[in-house]
């Protein structure tokens, strides 16, 4: 039937919509519509809030900025995650718990005395509680309780002798004999760590305890109907015990040597069995030898108690003749099949109460200590009922710690939760590790992350330049990735050391190991293919120059060999190669037929450049757009898509709404260095590259340009 009901209500069926509708208002921020958090009102019917409308559905509670015990409060199926369930039971907990469901809004960790509500039911109100936690702590005058309190008398609490968590350990017991039987307890049940830390006994393991010392006692106090208490019959019984499969064994080997006398050899040991025996180094625990008749069959014979038996038989069949056979049979040194009978019925009775022995790690115990444990049960179970009595004070003093920390605590984590106004407003969400510096640039949109790898294939999905960095302070290690959206990712790199601050204020060294790159900037994509093109002409060149050095180098080495061996005679039959001092004149040709190409190409160009007369600027700024213009498109729609939901997604949230980061909002989370408006500047760097021809030069073709330029288009005459 529930399960029907929460269909229903999540199909939007009007049976269970509830009488009234709560009016709730809404912001916008990152192109999604997010619930304002007004007044206690909006927390108190935040169930009404439909999910859909909800920023995030689920989060981790660990690995984010928040205090871990509120969270573990809030999390009922203790998953390690929180979900919109458990969230609006702890808000319509928390309101019901209180006269005004606005004083969660306070967000302070104090509640006073007059603000508890009545409970609805016969349970202990939380506001005596309150009043006994004070009056404990001889503040009888208070009327404000604070989460410090609470957690001082929890302490307290814990360190008393019943601390109500229903375990009791050895030292908890005044008298000697009541602690040796807990720890006695503790040995063979087991044992579960109290409150504090330390190994005691709960009602489980005491009552299971008690029940075999129970199982033992009514054994020992059996009446076999043969007298078997009287110890002769019990001993008796323990020895036939020992032997009767093997005399079983040996009278029937004996009835079938009987029944055929052919059947003798067979039945007795092969020589083979002994020869094999006889190539061991033999024991007489050895089990072959314990697995041969107990004596040597025939038909009709007798079974030998002394002489004559197999010898790791010997001493059972000893104390078999002294044990049972001589008190019950009268003393022999042999039985035959009908006396064996005779001493099984005798013994029947006292081998099926043996049989029946419990066992546990008590089945050894004698009746005196059986006994004794049997009257100690009642001062154990008493101790246990004793510290359970003080369980529903500690069970309401959780209680109010809870309600103690959803007020300081709640207000916050739905403004993390169903909307993110504490990120949207630059406040500090919860999923923000801290604050990363590096490249001239502080990154304030940092999360931790457990596995790089698995993160970054749906974070990658963000269309954002994530940084994943491994933060180091002295033997601690974390990762973490940092979002940045400003400024250019030229000079990021793996490798590039920073330092994080996370959000207590301690710092990590952070080192790059892994990067996403994505635009930041539509004005960073429009330099992008010309610094590409640069960086290519700078790698060409860089390995044109090293093949030329190598060249050098080689053609060094060889003139140098050739000097060192110039008064050596040449070898009988090689000739000498004379470098000719003279140039090809077929090779100047082709060198001069190739630069007047090149040069009558670039005239060419350069005549239809200037015939466009007044569309020179058109023609360049068609020029730019088609170099850049791709990039800037690439960027443009990147920019657009770029959201929070997958970075937050691969951390373990669950993202409802596309949490869009555009321009704006990316400028306020990655900040570059900028010097202050009010300081002032040395301009003169007494370190700065001396002026060279390049500058002036590229002056003098740009002003030859504008100069052709100008008379083409005969502008000379305005002025």
């Amino acid at each position: 039937m529930e399960n029907e009901e929460t269909t229903a209500l999540v199909a939007g069926d009007e049976r269970v919509r509830p009488s009234h509708t709560h009016e709730f208002k809404f912001f916008r921020a990152g192109g999604v519509d997010q619930v304002l958090i007004r007044n206690g009102t909006d927390i108190a019917n935040i169930r009404q809030l439909d999910q859909k409308l909800w920023v995030a559905l689920a989060c981790p509670t660990r690995g984010v900025e928040f205090d871990a015990r509120t969270l573990d409060f809030i999390d009922t199926d203790q998953d390690g995650r929180i979900r919109p369930p458990e969230l609006i039971e702890a808000c319509e907990w928390a309101c019901a718990q209180l006269r005004d469901p606005d004083e969660l809004m306070e967000g302070a960790d104090s509640i006073a005395l007059s603000a508890f509500s009545e409970p609805a039911t016969e349970d202990l109100p939380l506001s005596d509680e309150a009043r006994r936690v004070l009056d404990v702590l001889q503040k009888n005058d208070a009327n404000v309780i604070t989460l410090d309190e609470v957690l001082q008398r929890s302490d307290t609490l814990a360190a008393m002798r019943f601390n109500g968590d229903g375990i009791v350990t050895p030292d908890t017991a005044d008298e000697e004999p009541v602690r040796r039987t807990l720890q006695w307890i503790a040995e063979t049940q087991g044992s579960v760590k109290d409150c504090n830390g330390h190994d005691g006994v709960d009602r489980a393991h005491a009552e299971a305890f008690f029940a075999e010392v129970e199982a033992m006692r009514l054994w020992q106090a059996g009446d076999d109907g043969e007298g078997c208490h009287d110890g002769r019959v019990l001993q008796a019984a323990e020895a036939v015990d020992v032997v009767r499969e093997k005399v079983d064994d040996f009278f029937a080997r004996c009835r079938v040597a009987a029944y055929d006398v052919q059947a003798v050899t067979a039945l007795n040991a092969s020589p083979e069995a002994y020869e094999a025996l006889a190539a061991e180094e033999l024991t007489l625990d050895n089990q072959r030898i314990a697995a041969l008749p107990l004596a040597t069959i025939a038909p009709g014979r007798t079974l030998p108690l002394r002489a004559g038996v197999n010898p790791a038989w010997a001493q059972a069949l000893a104390t078999l003749q002294q044990d049972a056979v001589a008190p019950l049979l009268g003393a022999a040194d042999q039985i035959d099949e009908h006396g064996w009978n005779e001493l099984l019925r005798r013994v029947a009775s006292c081998r099926a109460w043996l049989a029946a022995k419990p066992q546990s790690q008590l089945s050894e115990l004698d009746s005196v200590t059986i006994n004794a444990l049997t009257t100690m049960q009642a001062p154990v179970m008493a101790l246990i009922g004793q510290d359970e009595e003080a369980g529903p004070h500690n069970a309401r003093l959780r209680d109010l710690e809870k309600l103690l920390r959803l007020k300081r605590d709640l207000l916050r984590l739905l403004e993390n939760f169903v909307s993110f106004k504490a990120f949207y407003r630059r406040e500090g969400a919860i999923f923000q590790a801290g604050t990363l510096y590096l490249d001239s640039r502080s990154c304030d949109l940092t999360v931790r992350v457990d596995d790089i790898k698995q993160h970054a294939v749906l974070a990658g999905l963000a269309k954002t330049c994530l940084a994943y960095c491994e933060c180091r302070r002295g033997e601690d290690k974390m990762s973490i990735v940092a979002a940045f959206t400003a400024g250019d990712v030229d000079f990021l790199f793996a490798g590039r050391n920073g330092v994080f601050y996370d959000r207590q204020g301690r710092d990590w060294d952070a080192t790059i190991t892994r990067l996403i790159e994505n635009p930041t900037s539509v004005m960073q994509a429009f330099f992008s293919p010309y610094k590409k093109f640069v960086r290519v002409i700078e790698e060409q060149v860089a390995k044109r120059a090293a093949a030329s050095e190598a060249d050098a180098q080689g053609t060094l080495s060889s003139l140098a060999s050739g000097l060192a061996k110039a008064d050596k005679p040449a070898p009988a039959g090689a000739t000498t190669v004379r470098p000719s001092g003279r140039i090809d004149v077929g090779t100047v040709a082709a060198m001069g037929v190739a630069l007047g190409s090149i040069s009558a190409v670039l005239v060419a160009l350069f005549s239809k450049f200037i015939d466009l007369g007044q569309w020179i600027p058109m023609a360049i700024a068609g020029v730019v757009i088609a170099i850049s213009g791709p990039s800037m498109l690439i960027a443009w729609l990147k920019l657009r898509q770029r959201s929070l939901g997958p970075l937050l997604d691969a951390s373990g949230w669950a993202i409802n709404g596309r949490m869009k980061v555009n321009v704006r909002l990316g400028a306020s989370l990655s900040q570059t260095a900028r010097i202050p408006r009010d300081a002032t500047r040395l301009l003169r760097d007494p370190y700065a590259g001396r002026p060279g021809l390049a500058g002036p030069l590229t002056a003098l073709g740009v002003l030859s340009a504008v100069a052709v330029v100008v008379w083409k288009l005969d502008l000379l005459h305005m002025f």
